[in-house]
């Protein structure tokens, strides 16, 4: 029996990622008869890009769904991992591999979202106050520059400092959860690579922007650009 229980935190984490790998978005959009988000938009299959098929209620269930995901392996192991020999590593490990399986889903080959719905349901998971925190992070950073990536980026990086500053007052830190919560936090500003690259160029799209305000017309409205035809016409008669 003990042999067998050392299999359970392997057992769990990989539960944990095959339960990360169901991709809502698709998931939600197929049942609502959407386009798939992996062939419009950002192309990133998450909630705000479900958002971008102009259904509300489709992108909402998409981040419950998302966020879920990753809450309810964490929860379970919170709750009734003990007596299996799973302890708070063994939930940290869980979370993180529900994270790695919404960003590279087995299930969808391996192409996933960015994580960000996910991972703040780890952390609520994993502590409430914990989630709260980043999640009034997010908020505060959206707010004021209108950029949801860059309010992610602060968010992720927020996230091992506020566990750290946490120990011994919201709870005892454990060295396998500030380990799984770094990792969390290097995957996530990694997945936003692009955006790190359209901040820094100032073209990243802001909150409550339409995206690119359907962009010249082609390049012949009446007058100018006619005459301009006319002029290089002649131009090549003589």
């Amino acid at each position: 029996m003990q042999s067998l229980q050392a299999l359970f935190p392997f057992a769990a984490t990989l539960l944990g990622y095959l339960i990360g790998s169901l991709s809502f978005a698709v998931i939600v959009s197929r049942v609502m008869g959407l386009n798939d988000p992996r062939t419009f938009g950002s192309k990133n299959p998450g909630a705000t890009n479900v958002l971008r098929s102009g259904n509300k209620g489709a992108a909402v269930a998409t981040l419950l769904l998302d966020a879920g995901k990753a809450t309810l392996p964490v929860l379970l192991v919170k709750w009734f991992g003990k007596p299996y020999g799973l302890e708070e590593g063994t939930m940290a490990m869980v979370g993180l591999a529900a994270f790695v399986g919404h960003l590279y889903p087995v299930f969808f080959k391996f192409v996933g979202g960015k994580g960000v719905a996910t991972a703040l349901g780890v952390l609520l998971g994993i502590n409430w106050m914990l989630g709260l925190a980043t999640a009034a992070t997010w908020l505060i950073v959206a707010y004021f520059s209108r950029f949801s990536s860059l309010a992610a980026l602060v968010s992720a990086l927020f996230v091992p400092a506020y566990y750290v500053f946490g120990d011994g007052v919201a709870w005892y830190l454990n060295s396998v959860v500030l380990f799984s919560l770094c990792i969390m936090s290097l995957l996530l500003i990694y997945r936003h690579a692009e955006n790190i690259n359209r901040l820094i160029k100032g073209t990243e799209s802001r909150l409550g922007q339409k995206k690119a305000p359907v962009t010249p017309v082609p390049a012949h409205p009446h007058g100018h650009s006619h005459g301009h035809s006319h002029q290089t016409g002649h131009k090549s008669k003589h």
